[in-house]
């Protein structure tokens, strides 16, 4: 069946049928085109822009970024555009690799973006202190995502690491995720995401 899609609800967020738009930064404005042939998820622009804000009010470290089930890359190249220092998208679909690079050819963020074909769960991250944050955007009917995640990030992330996970809104997220305990649940709509961070440095919760 298709994979992530949701409900059918016809999308209200002004996207065009086969693209997304650069929120903010660098790139701001610049279509993204969608990965062809297959049925697509992508975050909407409201749950996309709630996200950001709250990782810009977190001052979270984006000097290496991972964006799993990267799709068309819409996640890590926003996070690009704004600062990061470098993405690397994990993607098991080939058509939806090459999509994400020629996104960032589109944009001209190709220099600080690496593109891998890989299943999460089976590719692993960089041991630690490698990751700084991560962008993961799984099917929402995938159960085993939350495992699949933790495994590819297993001992990788850096000590002020931040986790963002996107999930159905009616699905509760686990209360520890890769080491890292829940900090903050955001729904917007069908859709929620989780942040996962150590807030023993004084962060305000």
């Amino acid at each position: 069946g298709p994979r992530g899609t949701s409900s059918g609800r016809p999308d209200r967020s002004g996207q065009c049928g086969a693209c997304v738009r650069v929120i903010a930064g660098t790139a701001r404005g610049r279509t993204l085109r969608l990965p062809p042939g297959r049925a697509t998820r992508p975050t909407s622009d409201r749950l996309r822009e709630s996200l950001f804000s709250m990782l810009d009010a977190a001052a979270v470290d984006m000097s290496e970024t991972l964006d799993l089930y990267a799709g068309s890359g819409a996640l890590g190249i926003e996070a690009l555009s704004r600062g990061a220092g470098r993405c690397t998208f994990v993607e098991q679909d080939a058509r939806a690799c090459l999509t994400t690079r020629e996104n960032l050819r589109r944009v001209g963020l190709e220099e600080r973006g690496q593109v891998v074909r890989g299943r999460v769960g089976r590719w692993r991250a960089a041991p630690a202190p490698a990751v700084t944050l991560v962008l993961a955007d799984p099917p929402y009917d995938d159960a085993a995502a939350w495992d699949a995640i933790e495994r590819t990030l297993a001992g990788s992330l850096s000590e002020g690491a931040l986790l963002a996970v996107e999930h159905a809104a009616r699905h509760e997220p686990p209360a520890m995720l890769a080491g890292l305990p829940l900090w903050r649940d955001r729904r917007q709509g069908e859709g929620a995401v989780a942040l996962y961070r150590r807030t023993g440095g004084g962060d305000a919760a």
